[in-house]
């Protein structure tokens, strides 16, 4: 078994390399002069800030906006990559979530991180530097070994779709 194998099981570290990409990141991040940490002992991701260039911006009623974050990761075990998710209180309270649903680091990505906002809410929302707007979890991935067929095999469900099994 090698080092980052039982990752998933035991939620150990593993090593990612991390570049402040903007002025001032690390302070939004680590004040203390450390680096990002979660915010309790059994959070899962790391918050993602707001890395502006100004104060404050806003996003209007159903409209969308690139969010800098002043961070860019590496995560050096194979297998593994970056996926950014809303904030749940941000998207619940303000209406504001990450725009593709999921975001996507893939390992070979070194540049900036930036997070799409769409607000799903009916008012335009005012964003400040420094305000954390997503999360960033680290998770295993797998590449499938394709086999052709000229069918998939039969299933109870079959290619039953939304609503097959009734109300």
């Amino acid at each position: 078994m090698n080092e980052t194998s039982g990752l998933a099981a035991h939620g150990t570290s593993f090593p990612v390399r991390l570049a402040f990409t903007r002025p001032g990141a690390r302070e939004l991040y680590a004040p203390d002069g450390g680096l990002p940490a979660p915010a309790t002992a059994h959070s899962a991701g790391i918050d993602l800030r707001a890395c502006l260039d100004v104060p404050e911006t806003r996003i209007p009623a159903g409209g969308r906006l690139a969010v800098a974050t002043g961070l860019s990761v590496q995560p050096l075990a194979p297998g593994w990559a970056g996926f950014v998710y809303s904030r749940s209180g941000l998207g619940a309270r303000d209406g504001l979530t990450v725009a593709q649903g999921v975001g996507l680091i893939d390992p070979d990505y070194t540049g900036e991180i930036r997070v799409f906002l769409l607000n799903t809410s009916g008012e335009e929302r005012v964003l400040r530097h420094g305000e954390r707007v997503a999360q960033l979890v680290f998770q295993p991935y797998a590449r499938p070994a394709w086999e052709e067929v000229p069918e998939l095999a039969p299933t109870g469900r079959g290619a039953g779709g939304f609503g097959h099994t009734g109300r």
